[in-house]
């Protein structure tokens, strides 16, 4: 973590929402081609999600929803929180 000037402190790592997606795959058993197949993306695209490369977006936030459960709000904001983290660690 790291301590700016107004004593807020951030991550020094980002770490991206395709690992909680991996973990998600994990728990229910899934592989990536199977998700990929259920929600009509390729298995590369979930995999560059996986890895960070590809965002999540709204509409994908919505299928994830839709197959694991967990709210689009949860998944936009991982994908969010990630973003700003990469923007904080850049700036630095």
């Amino acid at each position: 973590m790291v301590k700016n000037n107004s004593e807020k402190y951030y991550a020094d790592i980002a770490i991206p929402p395709g690992e909680t997606l991996l973990e998600m795959l994990d728990v229910n058993d899934m592989t990536q081609a199977e998700l990929a197949a259920r929600i009509g993306f390729s298995k590369k695209h979930i995999n560059k999600i996986i890895k960070g490369e590809a965002p999540i977006t709204a509409e994908t936030a919505v299928k994830l929803e839709n197959i694991f459960h967990l709210s689009a709000s949860f998944w936009t904001n991982l994908e969010a929180n990630y973003r700003e983290t990469l923007a904080r660690i850049s700036e630095r």
